[in-house]
């Protein structure tokens, strides 16, 4: 495991490598049969990944619920339902706490705008990197991905008064809970580097 950043590494400290003990237990119970696999032998690699990756995981189990819900949003290698729920739901409250008033109809679509960007925000930063661009930072672009994955409709006109802000309170909230996830294990690489 490298630890060249921290989204990485929080990444790379939940990945079940397919020749892992960890990978057949899962099979198994995935599947319920046995999956026959050419073994690999255990070597040093194998251990340092696992102690790096327990001081990246204790680091992560310190945050809060609600800082490790989006973290494992962003980067864990294997995303459920509860998860995307937990961090869409924090980042729509704060993202409501934040706006000024608001229409009932305008709020019901908020949430599913909130979705829309945090869909947008994770996949700039996937990989570690944070190196995608935007894949629907034209206003045109978002409203037509809004319409076809949630069947929302967005108002052309008036665009930058309705929305515009709103979209980047909801990035400047993910910007927010990312650095306070990251920052634990910014902390824990630190130590790492400089024990080694």
């Amino acid at each position: 495991m490298q630890l060249n950043s921290a989204r990485q590494a929080w990444h790379d400290c939940f990945y079940t490598a397919w020749d892992s003990q960890g990978s057949f237990i899962e099979q198994l119970g995935l599947l319920g049969a046995m999956v026959q696999t050419t073994e690999r032998q255990r070597h040093a690699g194998h251990a340092a990944h696992q102690a790096i990756a327990g001081r990246v995981q204790s680091a992560i189990g310190k945050l809060p619920a609600h800082l490790q819900a989006f973290g494992n949003f962003m980067y864990a290698p294997r995303l459920d339902a509860d998860t995307k729920e937990d961090a869409e739901e924090r980042v729509f409250i704060m993202v409501q706490q934040r706006s000024p008033r608001m229409t009932a109809a305008k709020r019901d679509k908020l949430e599913y705008v909130v979705k829309g960007v945090m869909a947008r925000y994770r996949y700039m930063h996937q990989g570690g990197q944070s190196a995608n661009d935007d894949p629907l930072a034209s206003p045109e672009g978002f409203r037509a991905w809004m319409d076809a994955h949630y069947g929302v409709a967005l108002e052309p006109r008036n665009w930058e008064r309705d929305w515009g802000d709103t979209v980047r309170l909801t990035f400047e909230c993910c910007e927010d809970l990312d650095k306070k996830a990251l920052s634990p294990v910014a902390a824990a690489i630190y130590e790492m580097r400089a024990a080694a």
